[in-house]
């Protein structure tokens, strides 16, 4: 057992014991309920896959902006980006699970036949062999950087760190493709009719948002139980908030884009995905879906004050990731289960599921190593950060 894993073993083995008690509870779910079943654990590993990714994005972008600041706690996005393998292959699972629910499946399908393309596109080895693929590189590349990262602890070598920012441009180049047409082939084909050009660009301000979000939770608990403490400093924790205030408004910026163009063109294509969720009984969850994702952290977070409180930014940040569910929900539920939204014990086992895999996952990769990388030359600069 690392120093860093002491204080964390009673709390792993209970969210280990929380997943196990909620996929048990999933599993009774998918004998009762497949397709609502089915539309959670699509939810809940593309939530997991995307703060994997977003953990491996962080690192990556700094490392080619040469940024410091973040040296101090990179240990953090490190575990994030080790979930990869797990939960990547558990999406490739529910994928390869769920294939029906992609109703173009049997025979591919094009806008009114039109579109040949979109029916090569939409060919079902085609879909899930580029699935496998996406998935297969952001484990192989994340993995090299914290594998790198971790090394430099032993070898204290400065060519390990541009080796890193050379694996950092790769990363970057692989992830700008392959994130935006895996979120088109999961989720925006549930409705393969339907399109939406800035849909990758959607889902990646969720992302960062979500993972922003996470990294001020985790290194604010890695803080108060020990292995960060006088480490992640309020200067830290106030770029993280400078960086979701202004990431929450880029994702409402992008959400406004789309809804507003869809709104103004009127093209039965495109108005035929907004329509049920701005109408009826999904209204108000689309209304719930901006105030936690933009008008909440943008009220909180905007007073200096605010971005180096502790408590206030620990709020905050479980009201985003909240609503970056709620995101995924508006997405994935009103194709798969139609006019009326259903919240229950299925959903409420899918965020225990998703809590306690995640928890028990991360803290098992941070007890892996070092909790700050002890070796990397940009050390000093971090500890003694101000903003």
């Amino acid at each position: 057992m690392t120093p860093a894993s002491a204080p964390f073993s009673t709390l792993s083995r209970r969210l280990a014991l929380l997943a196990i008690v909620s996929a048990i509870t999933l599993a009774i779910g998918a004998a009762i309920s497949p397709v609502r079943t089915w539309s959670n654990l699509l939810i809940i590993n593309f939530y997991l896959v995307t703060l994997g990714l977003g953990g491996a994005l962080f690192i990556a972008l700094t490392y080619v902006c040469n940024a410091s600041w973040n040296v101090s706690f990179r240990r953090v996005p490190e575990a994030l980006a080790v979930l990869l393998a797990p939960v990547g292959l558990g999406l490739l699972a529910v994928l390869a699970l769920g294939r029906e629910h992609y109703d173009w499946h049997p025979h591919g399908t094009g806008d009114a036949g039109t579109f040949w393309f979109k029916e090569m596109w939409c060919n079902s080895t085609f879909w899930f062999g580029r699935a496998a693929v996406y998935v297969s590189l952001w484990i192989l590349l994340s993995r090299a950087l914290v594998t790198v990262s971790r090394r430099q602890d032993n070898t204290g070598t400065l060519g390990l760190t541009i080796a890193n920012k050379r694996l950092s441009a790769l990363f970057l180049f692989v992830y700008a493709v392959t994130f935006s047409l895996a979120s088109c082939d999961w989720l925006m084909l549930l409705e393969p009719l339907w399109f939406s050009t800035i849909w990758g660009v959607y889902n990646f301000a969720g992302m960062v948002q979500a993972v922003l979000a996470t990294m001020i939770v985790l290194a604010l608990v890695l803080r108060s139980r020990g292995p960060l403490r006088r480490i992640f400093t309020d200067d830290h924790l106030h770029d993280l908030g400078k960086l979701l205030l202004g990431f929450s408004c880029f994702w409402m910026y992008i959400w406004f884009s789309q809804y507003m163009l869809i709104w103004y063109t009127n093209i039965p294509e495109e108005a035929s995905y907004f329509i049920p969720r701005m109408q009826g009984a999904w209204g108000p969850i689309m209304v719930v879906n901006i105030v936690l994702n933009w008008i909440a952290p943008f009220l909180f977070l905007l007073p200096r004050p605010c971005k180096r409180s502790e408590s206030v930014m620990m709020k905050v940040a479980v009201i985003v990731l909240i609503g970056r569910w709620v995101d995924l929900y508006v997405m994935v539920f009103p194709t798969t289960m139609g006019d009326w939204p259903v919240f229950g014990l299925w959903e409420l086992a899918g965020g225990c599921l998703l809590i306690g895999t995640f928890g028990w996952l991360f803290f098992r990769s941070f007890a892996k190593a070092a909790p700050v990388p002890s070796a990397d030359p940009l050390l000093g600069e971090s500890l003694h950060y101000h903003c």
